[in-house]
């Protein structure tokens, strides 16, 4: 289940621990983590105004959500989460939007029911996302208290991209591949390209190692993160381990690890974990200006993996076949 504001390059988390943090959970270091959590949780920025990126366990892929802190499967959030994903009647996940604007469900049901909208695509939902859209922009939709109806035109506009994908799934990436260096997309077809496939990750890649620019070398790297092709992997792991090889500040470090995250495959985690051991091994992060909460960058990085997965690095590579 894929997906992730205007200005995509600044949209992931500026932090994330080291592959042997990772494996040290002793008593004094779950204490720890309990804290960290929760400064790292204030600091992800939840993208409500984005597609969400959302996938439940399976065999050989991690848990990954957005919009949950350390979501695991078997507990009522992720029952809720897998009968929303499980959707197939439009007419109940439109619903489901309705009550959540009317502060009679979760604001994040809307986000997850837009996004099983998109992955449907069907024409009448194309209709209707059309008119939210009319609505939200004519400021005609009331939401709940600090709540920003704008959060959903994103969501509502991958509705229609999605369907313009499948028409022609080429056209629509060469359409958003060019418009890319001048900034000129948004979250829907971020979202909508990570759907494409045939090919695409490998694109984005090489664009990002042909970029001149550091501000196109993220707009590539960060349009990577909503593939979850495996073909990936290498050049992501090595981002982490070193972005300054790349003309890229540490900071960027994050945008690699939750990519690697997305993915989700043991082999991914694993390489996410050896990148840790180099990076700390070329102290890349050890800038305290890249400290959040009181914490070094490796430390909110570990952190943020339980509050993605809801798992350790290691627990999720001795997990996963």
């Amino acid at each position: 289940m894929q997906g992730r504001t205007s200005g995509l390059a600044d949209a992931k988390a500026d932090g994330r621990t080291s592959g042997r943090a990772d494996a040290w959970v002793d008593g004094r270091w779950r204490s720890a983590v309990i804290a960290l959590a929760l400064v790292v949780s204030a600091s992800l920025p939840v993208r409500l105004s984005a597609q969400a990126q959302l996938r439940l366990e399976s065999a050989t892929r991690a848990t990954y959500s957005e919009l949950h802190e350390g979501l695991r499967v078997g507990t009522p959030a992720a029952d809720s989460l897998g009968r929303l994903l499980g959707e197939r009647r439009s007419a109940v996940l439109w619903r489901r939007v309705r009550l959540a604007v009317a502060d009679r469900a979760p604001w994040n049901d809307a986000l997850i029911a837009l996004t099983r909208l998109a992955e449907l695509a069907d024409a009448a939902s194309a209709d209707s996302a059309r008119r939210w859209i009319r609505r939200i922009e004519d400021d005609r939709l009331r939401v709940p208290p600090g709540r920003d109806p704008a959060d959903l035109i994103q969501p509502l506009r991958a509705i229609g991209l999605e369907r313009v994908r499948r028409r022609d799934p080429a056209a629509f990436r060469a359409d958003v591949l060019r418009r890319v260096p001048a900034g000129d997309y948004g979250l829907a077809e971020a979202w909508v390209l990570g759907r494409v496939g045939a090919g695409t990750a490998d694109t984005l890649a090489a664009r990002f190692l042909s970029s001149t620019t550091e501000a196109d070398r993220g707009r590539w790297l960060t349009l990577l993160a909503f593939s979850d092709d495996t073909s990936a992997v290498p050049l992501l792991a090595r981002v982490f381990a070193a972005p300054d090889s790349f003309g890229l500040r540490p900071r960027a470090g994050s945008r690699a690890s939750d990519a690697l995250l997305w993915i989700g495959t043991r082999g991914a985690l694993q390489a996410l974990l050896d990148a840790r051991a180099v990076a700390r091994a070329r102290g890349i992060y050890v800038d305290p200006q890249l400290a959040r909460g009181g914490y070094g960058f490796l430390d909110n990085d570990s952190s943020a993996v339980i509050s993605r997965t809801g798992r350790w690095l290691a627990e999720w590579v001795g997990r996963l076949r």
